[in-house]
């Protein structure tokens, strides 16, 4: 009886533990807690980003509480964090347009109109980067008391753009109506595969 005991708890242990594990996608490693200034945030999903065969990037999404639904994360409250790796390398003029593509392909006109101004200096702090390498860590994070602030490798680039709206939309480019990657916005909102 004792072992049968023994046994089941490590069992339970082992489980545990997987429930708390990082996750690997295409050989990145997530980590499933990611500090946001002094918030803890955790692992939502991942996925690989892949157009005709080629991989492009690996793209986390960290939220203070794990939600399944797309329109879910987009009324979630607090900070935010999109985490990309590059899988290749990148000109930062094509990283750039396919965002604001992305952008586009789910909003309207009348919705894009007041994000325009956030959409062009979200595209040039991109463009001032020149080129991203294989392996660049591209974050995107959503802070209430300051705005969307992107970085790479660590280094902010640019000015934090005000407006929750702005933010929202750089999510719907992977969790809208027309996401980037079907698999990868189900990967996001951490749906099995």
């Amino acid at each position: 009886m004792k072992r049968m005991q023994r046994l089941l708890l490590a069992v339970l242990l082992f489980a545990a533990g997987l429930a708390h594990a990082a996750m690997d996608v295409a050989g990145v490693r997530y980590e499933d807690k990611s500090r946001l200034g002094s918030v803890e945030l955790q692992l939502n999903g991942a996925g690989m980003r892949s157009k005709f065969f080629i991989k492009a990037y690996v793209i986390a999404l960290y939220l203070s509480e794990k939600k399944t639904a797309a329109n879910e994360v987009l009324a979630l409250k607090g900070p935010k964090r999109l985490e990309i790796v590059t899988l290749r390398d990148l000109s930062a003029e094509a990283f750039a347009d396919a965002l604001v593509g992305g952008i586009q392909k789910n909003h309207s006109e009348a919705e894009i109109e007041p994000l325009k101004a956030s959409i062009e200096e979200f595209r040039n702090a991109i463009l001032a980067v020149k080129s991203s390498s294989k392996g660049d860590i591209v974050t995107i994070d959503w802070l209430p008391e300051s705005g969307t602030r992107l970085s790479i490798n660590g280094r902010q680039q640019g000015r934090d753009i005000a407006g929750e709206d702005f933010y929202r939309a750089l999510l719907k480019i992977w969790l809208g109506d027309k996401p980037v990657q079907d698999n990868l916005k189900d990967a996001l909102l951490g749906k099995p595969q």
